[in-house]
């Protein structure tokens, strides 16, 4: 099963979640792999504590250069997880688009779980990494700017025929959410998009991160459970939600 993660805009936290969705598919024993598609800009790396891992990227695999196993680097710390970065010198325009679909045909004979990393906002990116994808995912927070813009990468995805569109509220806060006058089903109404998680506020995400420590590693923080939650449902598991 092939899911872009994407995001109107920056900053919601859409790294960090592919991190933790794949770690956790992987934790429950799925083969798993997660793809920075942000070229020129990746840091799914850093939030998979790979950095030094990582020798080549996808675009080994398009030009046939090597099979998709060797250019995959396998974490140390996670079994059952591994990572394909993106090029950093090739811009989303100099990308085949049945070169991608070809490449993930290779990936669902590999693996069970391939979570994408698409780069911020609706361009030719965030086109490609949903070239022939089983899901998408797309995550928002509270704030106006950033629900507007879910709003906006959702119809893009209709407009190409996506059927299965997913939402993650992230960074939720009672607070925060009183203070600015909205709920979790304001956001669902906003962007006509079926919730698939919440995702509490949660200072050990910036933590874990900064130290270097991919998420499900961490701790036992809420947080974690939030992500854990979200990778049951992909599996089809039903788990409730609990909003915030």
């Amino acid at each position: 099963m092939i899911i872009a993660v994407a995001s109107g805009k920056g900053g919601t936290g859409k790294t960090t979640s592919v991190a933790a969705i794949s770690s956790c598919l992987a934790v429950l024993g799925h083969k798993t792999l997660c793809i920075d598609f942000d070229t020129g800009l990746g840091n799914l790396d850093l939030a998979l504590d790979m950095t030094d891992f990582s020798v080549m990227d996808f675009r080994d695999v398009l030009t046939g250069g090597v099979d998709l196993m060797s250019a995959c680097s396998e974490s140390p710390e996670i079994p059952n997880l591994f990572y394909l970065s993106a090029p950093t010198d090739r811009q989303p325009e100099e990308t085949d688009r049945e070169a991608i679909v070809e490449m993930f045909k290779k990936i669902r004979s590999t693996f069970e779980y391939c979570i994408i990393d698409a780069p911020p906002g609706i361009g030719t990116g965030f086109e490609l990494a949903h070239a022939d994808v089983d899901m998408s995912i797309i995550i928002t927070t509270g704030e106006l700017p950033s629900i507007r813009d879910a709003a906006r990468a959702a119809g893009v995805l209709r407009d190409m025929e996506i059927e299965n569109i997913r939402l993650i509220v992230n960074r939720v806060s009672r607070t925060k959410f009183k203070q600015i006058k909205t709920t979790i089903d304001d956001v669902i109404d906003s962007t006509g998009v079926q919730l698939l998680g919440i995702i509490a506020e949660d200072k050990n995400i910036f933590l874990a991160l900064h130290e270097g420590v991919p998420l499900v590693l961490y701790n036992k923080r809420k947080a974690a459970y939030d992500f854990l939650d979200i990778a049951l449902r992909i599996k089809g598991e039903e788990v409730p939600l609990q909003q915030g």
